[in-house]
C-alpha cells in the first residue's frame, strides 16, 4: 500500500478537518497522552524537557503535522516535508519501529474512539476504512513494518483485519507494556493542567486535571497513577460533552434543512 494522496482517504480528512474538528483534536491529544503509559516512550518525551515545560507547544507541533498530512496528503510537497521531519525526529537510539507504530496507532484510533463516544454521531464504516487507508499510507511512508500482519490485500481487493486489527494489536501491546514511571507521571501532570484545559469546553477548563482524568480508561489511569475522579466530576463531564454533541446535531440538522 503506497497511496498517499488525500483522495485515497477523503472521508477521513473530511471527518477530522471539517465535520468534527474539535472532537478530533481532543481525541488526538488523548492519543498523545496514551503514549505516556509506555515507559520507553515516556522516558524519551521527558528527556527532551519540551513536553514537561511546553506541553502545548509540543502537542501543537504534533497536531499540525498530523492534520497537514491528512489535509494535504502524504505525497504533496508539504506532506513529504512533514514525513521527512518525522523520520529525523524519531531517528534516535531507543525509538524502535514497534514504538513508532504504537504512537501512530494511538493517533489513528483515539480520535475515532472519542468521536464514537462523544461526537454528534458515530464514525461511519467508510470513514473508518479511510482512516485505515491513511494509517497504512503513513506507516509505509515512515518505513514501518505492519506488526498486525493484516496490511496486505486478502486477494479480493480488501485488506484483512483493517482498523480492528490495529486496535487489537494496540490493546495487546498496552497489556504487555503499560507501567507506571516517574516520567509518565510528570508528563501527565504537565499535560492535564495546561494542554487539555485548552482543548476542553470553556465551563470544564478550570477543572482540567479532574476532567482529563475522567476521559482516561482504567488501564491508562493505572499506568499514570491517576485516581478515578469523583462521581460528580464524571457526571459533569458526561453532561457537558453530551450537551455539545446535541448542539452540534441541531446545527447539522438546521444546516441540512437550510441547504
Amino acid at each position: 500500500m503506497t497511496a498517499g494522496t488525500r483522495g485515497d482517504y477523503r472521508a477521513y480528512a473530511r471527518l477530522v478537518l471539517e465535520t468534527m474538528p474539535e472532537e478530533s483534536r481532543i481525541g488526538l491529544t488523548l492519543g498523545f497522552v496514551r503514549t505516556f503509559g509506555i515507559p520507553d516512550i515516556a522516558h524519551v518525551l521527558a528527556a527532551t524537557g519540551r513536553m514537561t515545560n511546553e506541553p502545548r507547544g509540543r502537542a501543537k507541533a504534533t497536531g499540525v503535522a498530523m492534520f497537514t498530512l491528512i489535509g494535504l496528503g502524504l505525497d504533496s510537497a508539504e506532506g513529504r516535508r512533514v514525513v521527512e521531519g518525522l523520520r529525523r525526529v524519531h531517528d534516535r537510539p531507543g525509538i524502535t519501529p514497534e514504538l513508532m507504530h504504537y504512537v501512530l496507532a494511538c493517533f489513528t484510533v483515539c480520535p475515532l474512539r472519542f468521536i464514537d463516544t462523544h461526537g454528534s454521531r458515530p464514525v461511519t464504516e467508510a470513514e473508518r476504512d479511510a482512516a485505515y487507508t491513511f494509517h497504512l499510507a503513513l506507516a509505509n511512508a515512515l518505513g514501518l513494518p505492519d506488526p498486525t500482519g493484516d496490511g496486505a490485500d486478502d486477494g479480493d481487493g480488501d485488506r484483512a483485519g483493517g482498523l480492528a486489527a490495529v486496535e487489537g494489536w494496540m490493546r495487546d501491546y498496552e497489556t504487555r507494556h503499560f507501567a507506571p514511571t516517574e516520567a509518565g507521571r510528570a508528563l501527565w501532570a504537565a499535560t492535564s493542567k495546561g494542554l487539555l484545559a485548552a482543548r476542553l469546553p470553556a465551563p470544564l477548563a478550570p477543572l482540567a486535571p479532574a476532567v482529563a482524568a475522567s476521559l482516561l480508561d482504567q488501564p491508562l489511569r493505572t499506568a499514570l497513577t491517576v485516581r478515578r475522579p469523583p462521581a460528580p466530576i464524571r457526571a459533569l463531564v458526561t453532561i457537558a460533552l453530551r450537551a455539545r454533541a446535541r448542539s452540534r446535531q441541531r446545527g447539522e440538522g438546521a444546516g441540512s434543512v437550510g441547504g
